[in-house]
């Protein structure tokens, strides 16, 4: 039963995201906002709703470590494993705008989250910040989309369009309705998934915040997992990178930021392991964005496969600790001496290796 449960909740909150994505952006077409506006709010804050549906639903039933496991294990595998797998199909580009400006504000975001989390707790005003800056970061992207490109419009024009006339969903109540429903879906679906993996956690012996950093993070980015993979396989290679980077940013800013608000005065707890280890590694996640994307912009099948592989490590590491196993010491002196410098070292390298020359 709880199985079934867990695959109903993610099957509710994959509905629930593609309905509410649908009935937005048809909706906001029809009042006459560019596709390229949609396309970079509501399409992709549609994306991300899922983890935010968990996370707002973990708080107000008192799991906050599957709210705070679901955002840092969402954004691990956002771009260790979405990212890896992507390039392993083909390699991807990245485009200027993102190395420049999208991966820095990435990276602020969790540099932020940080910052918040050093004292255990992100207090109410905290999260208010992250709202807020969430807010002013959506803003600032509907401004800069009026400076787009023809291309860059053509590009969403293609991708989104008005409902036609005398279609199914031509309509504003059709439109309203299937907003309705996606969100109920959603809720339902994260109540699902939530009450699932607190059941498996138990019969497992793992915690809450490590089934939250794997299974719960894995269903949650099933939207992404599909976006970005459609558009590797479609050769649309800068969506499926500006997917995952803006997803991440979302996550950090508005689910995080959303779910503190719901917690009330005393805030989101920060769990002493993330503390510890698991936030660091999404930080580290975020800051090798910027090295990766730089290489000649585009990230290649061998960085790839280096993602990929990280991100086995992680879950394995997880998993190893949530039991306390024997081997957990070999593998981390293993990760800590040999692999992750050995990475660091072929970076640099290849950093060097594209810098111009004056």
């Amino acid at each position: 039963m709880t199985l079934l449960l867990f695959i109903a909740g993610l099957v509710g909150l994959i509905a629930g995201a593609e309905l509410l994505v649908r009935g937005a952006s048809k909706l906001a077409l029809s009042f006459g906002l560019s596709p390229l506006v949609v396309g970079l709010t509501i399409v992709a804050f549609g994306t991300s709703s899922p983890e935010l549906a968990v996370s707002v639903g973990a708080v107000a039933g008192g799991q906050s470590d599957i709210a705070i496991g679901n955002v840092v294990g969402s954004n691990v595998l956002n771009v260790l494993f979405i990212l890896g797998v992507s390039a392993l199909i083909t390699p991807l580009v990245v485009h200027v705008q993102l190395v420049r400006q999208e991966v820095p504000i990435m990276i602020g975001a969790a540099l932020l989250l940080a910052l918040f989390a050093l004292d255990g707790r992100v207090s109410w005003y905290e999260a208010a910040m992250l709202t807020a800056a969430m807010v002013a970061y959506t803003v600032f992207l509907v401004v800069q989309s009026r400076r787009e490109s023809r291309q860059a419009q053509g590009d969403y024009d293609a991708e989104l369009k008005p409902a036609t006339a005398g279609a199914w969903d031509s309509t504003p109540p059709v439109q309203i309705g299937l907003i309705v429903v996606g969100l109920a879906l959603l809720v339902l679906g994260a109540e699902g998934l939530v009450r699932a993996a607190v059941v498996f956690a138990q019969h497992l012996g793992l915690s809450e915040l490590v089934i939250g950093l794997t299974v719960v993070a894995l269903g949650t980015s099933m939207p992404e997992v599909a976006t970005s993979l459609m558009a590797a396989f479609k050769g649309e290679r800068d969506l499926a990178v500006g997917n995952v980077v803006g997803s991440n940013t979302f996550n950090i800013l508005g689910c995080l930021g959303i779910s503190g608000l719901v917690a009330g005065v005393g805030g989101l707890q920060v769990p002493a392991s993330v503390l510890a280890f698991d936030l660091w590694v999404m930080l580290a996640v975020s800051l090798a964005c910027l090295p990766v994307f730089m290489t000649g912009r585009e990230i290649a099948r061998w960085e790839g496969a280096v993602f990929v592989g990280y991100y086995l490590a992680y879950v394995t590491y997880l998993i190893l600790a949530a039991q306390d196993h024997a081997a957990l010491g070999a593998f981390s002196v293993a990760m800590l001496s040999f692999v992750v410098p050995l990475t660091v070292v072929t970076l640099v390298a290849v950093m060097l290796r594209h810098t111009p020359r004056p």
